[in-house]
């Protein structure tokens, strides 16, 4: 999938109109009919791809799940986390025995960077920060509304998105609460990036705000939004986190925690468990179950916890103050 989302496999056939053979998008795509023949075929078994049957030979369209998540062009294209997925993450996962054997994220190994900079990998040039950034987006544009909606957030009118990165976010949530204003605050080099790159300037619901959020003071909020924040850091930090945040929110503000949660006996879903797998060769944290993210919410003052599955991939968790 990572391979044939990079050579343009799935833009290709959308672009085209009618099905092609593998000749066919092997030339246009400047590849070796071998290696492409056999890329299609194992895209058919995914169920990426579908053939027809010709006179003229096999040929290969998309299916409508590539057409939707898998082409550029697509509202609802994942091909910027595909990318990232392709060029980072799975670079990791080929020390996975060496992350369970050190219980720690293997940067170092793939890429040079101390292992105590989980973030060095994917901030180590602006174009890696920006394909993570567009990941991110393009993940909001399919799982931001259900994790928004998951509670009625409209009493908040002064919200912040504490590591809001590219806005997509930030975005759904002006849109679904025009009375709110959201402030995405993020590192200063973020910041550039999303101001540049993803939020327009006429989106006057959202600002800025520079700042690293556990060196740097957070300032006073009504709700503040942790999107897949905690699941990158161990207990203790994600407690000091949490800590600042309590004590910056104004009373009967609160805290929404965005996660994918795992099942109170840890069987399950296999997404959720892949994802702590891949926290173990990325970053400090893992996934959590909505017990321990109450916990780690009580301990940092939070009374009052409220948990919503989604359905979905991400789940939401709220804690008031």
């Amino acid at each position: 999938m990572f391979t044939a989302c990079e050579l343009g496999v799935f833009d290709l056939l959308l672009e085209s109109g009618k099905p092609l053979s593998s000749d066919a998008i092997a030339a246009h795509l400047g590849a070796s009919t071998i290696g492409m023949k056999r890329l299609l075929d194992a895209c058919v078994g995914l169920k990426l791809l579908a053939v027809e049957m010709t006179q003229e030979g096999v040929l290969y369209r998309n299916t409508e799940i590539s057409n939707v998540y898998l082409t550029k062009s697509s509202p609802k294209s994942q091909y910027h986390i595909m990318m990232y997925y392709s060029n980072t993450v799975y670079l990791c996962w080929q020390y996975l025995a060496d992350a369970v054997r050190e219980g720690r994220n293997q940067y170092e190994r793939a890429f040079g960077v101390s292992s105590k900079d989980p973030f060095g990998a994917m901030y180590r040039s602006d174009e890696e920060m920006l394909k993570f950034m567009a990941g991110q987006n393009s993940v909001w544009s399919i799982c931001g509304r259900d994790v928004l909606v998951a509670f009625d957030l409209s009493p908040f009118t002064q919200i912040y998105d504490l590591g809001g990165g590219g806005g997509a976010l930030a975005q759904e949530c002006v849109s679904l609460y025009p009375n709110s204003t959201v402030t995405i605050y993020d590192l200063p080099k973020v910041v550039r990036v999303a101001r540049e790159q993803f939020v327009s300037p006429e989106e006057r619901q959202i600002a800025f705000h520079e700042g690293d959020f556990f060196n740097d003071s957070i300032p006073e909020a009504e709700l503040y939004i942790l999107s897949k924040i905690l699941h990158d850091w161990d207990d203790d930090k994600c407690v000091q986190l949490l800590t600042k945040v309590y004590k910056a929110c104004k009373p009967g503000g609160g805290v929404l925690l965005v996660e994918s949660l795992l099942n109170e006996d840890k069987s399950g879903p296999v997404e959720t468990q892949l994802y702590s797998m891949n926290m173990l060769v990325q970053t400090e944290g893992k996934e959590r179950t909505a017990a321990e993210y109450s916990k780690l919410l009580e301990a940092a003052g939070f009374g009052v916890v409220q948990v919503k599955r989604t359905g979905k991939l991400y789940d939401a968790v709220l804690g008031r103050k």
